[in-house]
């Protein structure tokens, strides 16, 4: 049989089956986790582990009640500012670092300290110096999130291919139509890779403010139910906190994915 023919059957691509095959996969993975959290709350005591069905009412009282979803929409101010922060600063900060060479040498040393401290440290002089506002939380949410967009836009500004910018600066281009047309253009893969990233620690940063800061949100009201001893409540916000951080991560991946084949021309 021709190899014309086989294109003519109608046989499925070996990746679609492959990705059901592993969307399978995944469903029992989760299936499986659920059987044994089952399996262990049903065998420990209540105060301090209770199962994932009596979570998931605990989830449906919280979800019915609005407590949780107040909770949610104020974590949700909070990252969505924090993160909004941290792009605009990170990619434009990013962009001028790449562009001028003496202010990167002289700033990348502080960008390497930064990145590699753990932020949690700096909480207490924040709360010293800002105080238990909402702009406190905010310093913390951006200090966590800034530095992947930051990184990662500057290796991607400085990886613009050296021929574009010979071929722009042949037609007189000046400096501000050579970042919009061929530098901003070519480093947006990087800097949706470096939001990515910042995603995830934009959530940590958000969790780590509502526990050390002023409580507020998912924080607040992990806090509030761990005084009261209420096991159901507890796991029923880190369940939704992990749902949330899996959606957002998403959609994160979903649009690092559209500007990567947007770069290679899809």
């Amino acid at each position: 049989m021709s190899s014309t023919s086989l294109r003519g059957t109608g046989a499925p691509p070996r990746f679609a089956v492959s990705g059901l095959r592993g969307a399978l996969v995944a469903v029992a993975g989760l299936v499986a986790g659920a059987l044994l959290w089952q399996v262990i709350g049903d065998h420990t005591q209540q105060s301090s582990f209770v199962s994932f069905t009596t979570t998931i009412r605990a989830l449906w009282h919280l979800s019915k009640d609005g407590e949780l979803w107040h909770a949610l929409l104020s974590s949700l101010k909070l990252f969505a500012a924090g993160l909004a922060i941290s792009l605009v600063i990170g990619f434009f900060a990013g962009l001028l670092l790449a562009r001028v060479r003496a202010l990167r040498i002289g700033l990348d040393p502080y960008i390497a300290v930064f990145y590699a401290t753990p932020m949690v440290a700096l909480i207490p002089m924040i709360l010293a110096t800002v105080g238990f506002e909402f702009r406190a939380k905010l310093i913390v949410v951006v200090l966590f999130g800034l530095w992947p967009i930051l990184i990662n836009t500057v290796e991607g500004a400085r990886s613009v291919n050296e021929e574009l910018l010979e071929v722009a600066e042949s037609y007189h281009s000046s400096e501000p139509k050579l970042w919009w047309h061929v530098v901003i253009p070519y480093t947006l893969p990087f800097a949706m890779t470096g939001v990515r990233q910042s995603i995830a620690r934009c959530l940590v940063g958000m969790i780590a403010s509502e526990f050390l800061l002023s409580a507020s949100g998912l924080g607040e009201l992990i806090i509030v139910n761990t005084q009261r001893f209420d096991t159901a409540n507890v796991l029923a916000a880190v369940l939704a906190m992990t749902l949330l951080a899996t959606a957002l991560m998403a959609v994160g991946r979903a649009v690092e994915n559209y500007f990567a084949r947007w770069k290679a021309g899809s």
